[in-house]
C-alpha cells in the first residue's frame, strides 16, 4: 500500500510543502515501511493534502455511490491507505468497528491523534500486501487514491481475497481521466500512464464493476486550488493550467471525474 502519489505519480520526484509552511512529514525520523509506495503528495504536502481531502466531492457523491452498493451501517470498516485518517470519523458515524491502515508512521500519528476519542476506531501501521489484520474480518473496504491502481497491484488484492468476509465489498476509487476537467490536466501530466483501456480490463479481469462518478473539487480561494493542483500536477503543467483555469471560471472549482470500482466476495 503506500499512500501512493494518487494515481501515476509516484513516479514524481518532489521536495517539501513550498506553498504551505510545517506542511511536510519530518525527513528524520524512521519512514514508511518497506514495501510501501510512496507518495509525493500526502508525505510531502501533507496540509495541503488536507484542503484537497476537504475540497473533493463537497456533494458527497462518492459516498451516495458505495451506499447504493453496500453501506456499512454497524459493519467492520477497512480504509486501507489511510493517510491521516481523513475519512475514518465520517466511517465511525454508523459503522460498528473502523481500521485504518497506512503505512508511514508520521501518518499514522496523525490519524491516531484525529481518531483518539473515538472508541471503535484503531489505526495500524501497515501495508496493502501485508495487511495486520486476522482473515474474514472485515466488511467493507475502502482504499481512495491509495496503492491499487489496475496492473502491480495484484499481491494488494489477494489480501483482500484473505481478509474480507464472504458478502463483504471492495471500494477502489481513482481518477477517471477521460472527463471532467481534471482528466485531462492528468492525461498531459502523465501521459506514460496505463491507458484507461488498460485499466478498465485489469479491474474486469479481477472482477471488480464499475460506477463512474462525476463530482467536483471546490476550495475556498484560488490560491487553495492552485498549491493543490501543484502537488498533484508536474510544473509545467500545473502553471498553465492554474493560469487558464483562473482566467476561464469565476469560481475555485474543478470537475472531477472518478471510478468507483467495486467487488463483491
Amino acid at each position: 500500500m503506500g499512500r501512493p502519489a494518487r494515481h501515476a505519480r509516484h513516479h514524481r520526484g518532489a521536495g517539501a510543502d513550498a506553498h504551505r509552511t510545517g506542511a511536510a512529514l519530518s525527513q528524520a525520523r524512521p519512514g514508511p515501511l518497506a514495501g510501501a509506495r510512496p507518495s509525493p503528495n500526502i508525505w510531502h504536502h501533507t496540509e495541503t493534502y488536507e484542503l484537497e481531502n476537504r475540497a473533493f466531492d463537497p456533494d458527497g457523491l462518492v459516498w451516495t455511490t458505495m451506499r447504493g452498493v453496500r453501506d456499512w451501517q454497524g459493519a467492520a470498516v477497512l480504509d486501507l491507505g489511510c493517510g491521516t485518517g481523513f475519512h475514518l470519523p465520517y466511517f465511525s458515524r454508523t459503522a460498528a468497528h473502523v481500521v485504518g491502515v497506512e503505512p508511514h508512521p508520521e501518518l499514522v500519528a496523525l490519524a491516531r491523534r484525529r481518531t483518539r476519542r473515538l472508541e471503535h476506531v484503531e489505526v495500524h501501521q501497515g501495508l496493502a500486501q501485508r495487511l495486520p489484520l486476522p482473515t474474514d474480518s472485515v466488511d467493507v473496504v475502502h482504499a481512495r487514491w491509495a496503492y491499487f491502481f489496475g496492473p502491480g497491484c495484484e499481491p494488494g488484492l489477494a489480501e483482500l481475497e484473505r481478509v474480507v468476509r464472504p458478502g463483504g465489498v471492495a471500494f477502489v476509487i481513482d481518477n477517471d481521466p477521460t472527463r471532467g476537467t481534471f482528466g485531462p490536466w492528468f492525461r498531459e501530466g502523465f501521459p506514460d500512464h496505463h491507458s484507461p483501456a488498460t485499466v478498465a480490463d485489469f479491474w474486469a479481469a479481477q472482477g471488480f464493476d464499475r460506477s463512474p462518478v462525476m463530482t467536483r473539487w471546490a476550495f475556498d480561494s484560488f490560491d487553495d486550488l492552485a498549491s493543490v493542483v501543484r502537488i498533484e500536477l508536474p510544473g509545467h503543467v500545473a502553471h498553465r493550467v492554474i493560469a487558464e483555469h483562473r482566467r476561464s471560471s469565476p469560481v475555485p472549482e474543478v470537475a472531477y471525474a472518478v471510478d468507483v470500482w467495486w467487488r463483491r466476495y
